[in-house]
């Protein structure tokens, strides 16, 4: 059973960076044919797809937050990390981690989430 858990700070200071990372547990974060996302769903709106890395380093990104955002990958640790930089309180919201296949694009396992919340 494989399992994703977030973690980083809860609270972040606009213009700062937002730095969370998803540890996976119950398989191998290289294994083929898996992608893995980070998703944020801010408060009362919907959910957004901010980018992924997938089990052979390939990279895909949003456009819409490419400028501000880095997803890497280590094997060594079995963790995906996210960087989110010169945040604002409109990226307040709770982040995801989630694992999809490859080829049907499918999402089988998530993350809890965590909140965070950009304010000074």
């Amino acid at each position: 059973q494989v399992q994703l858990q977030e973690s980083g700070p809860d609270l972040v200071k606009p213009s700062e960076t937002l730095s969370l990372t998803c540890t996976v547990s119950g398989g191998s974060i290289t294994t083929a044919y898996y992608y893995w996302s980070w998703i944020r769903q801010p408060p009362g709106k919907g959910l957004e797809w901010m980018g992924a890395k997938a089990y052979d380093g390939s990279t895909y990104d949003n456009p819409s937050l490419k400028s501000r955002t880095s997803i890497s990958i280590d094997t060594t640790k079995n963790t995906l990390s996210l960087q989110l930089r010169s945040v604002t309180p409109e990226d307040t919201a709770v982040y995801y981690c989630t694992r999809g296949t490859l080829g049907d694009m499918s999402t089988d396992y998530w993350g809890k989430g965590t909140l965070v919340t950009v304010s000074s």
